[in-house]
């Protein structure tokens, strides 16, 4: 994959020895403020914490986890995980997070290209839902594009620190 400035970005299946790249991606992006639920004093993962997290991914057959690699180095990555229902089962949803750096370079749609393709090839998977911000408009975006719909939003879903309050707006793809 080449990046509108000429990187070479790779696609991987996660492996236990990334735990700590993907720890300190995440929070980087918690330390922002802007795009993730948690806020940095309340979120306390380990390495060890995000090892286990990575094992049963793994284990699971209707989940995954892919990660963004330039020059050896994790830059992003993206996890799916389905419901344990078993009426359930045919759906999941995806988060994804990118060091800042390499956002806006088409990392993140690759990644998602990536997710959506093995999610057309598995068996039971059918929809792939996700969840963001109403503020991130950029990512909102980016998902219509891949032919993510709105099917609904959580109107103040989620309040910050200053009294404002922000919906959660949720969108899915049927891949089957």
């Amino acid at each position: 994959m080449s990046s509108k400035q000429d990187h070479k970005v790779s696609i991987r299946t996660i492996r236990v020895e990334d735990a700590e790249a993907i720890l300190q991606i995440q929070r980087e992006v918690i330390s922002e403020h802007d795009y993730f639920i948690a806020v940095s004093k309340e979120f306390n993962k380990t390495t060890e914490d995000h090892q286990e997290w990575i094992r049963n991914i793994l284990k699971h057959e209707r989940e995954t986890m892919l990660v963004a690699e330039f020059d050896g180095n994790v830059v992003g990555w993206i996890v799916f995980r389905s419901q344990e229902r078993m009426r359930m089962h045919h759906t999941g949803s995806f988060a994804i997070m990118l060091q800042k750096e390499w956002r806006n370079k088409g990392i993140g749609k690759f990644m998602i290209h990536e997710l959506l393709s093995w999610a057309e090839k598995h068996p039971v998977i059918e929809k792939v839902t996700l969840g963001t911000f109403s503020t991130n408009t950029r990512a909102i975006e980016l998902y219509k594009k891949l032919g993510f719909i709105e099917e609904g939003r959580k109107v103040r879903e989620f309040k910050f620190g200053n009294g404002e309050y922000v919906d959660d707006v949720l969108m899915y793809k049927l891949v089957k």
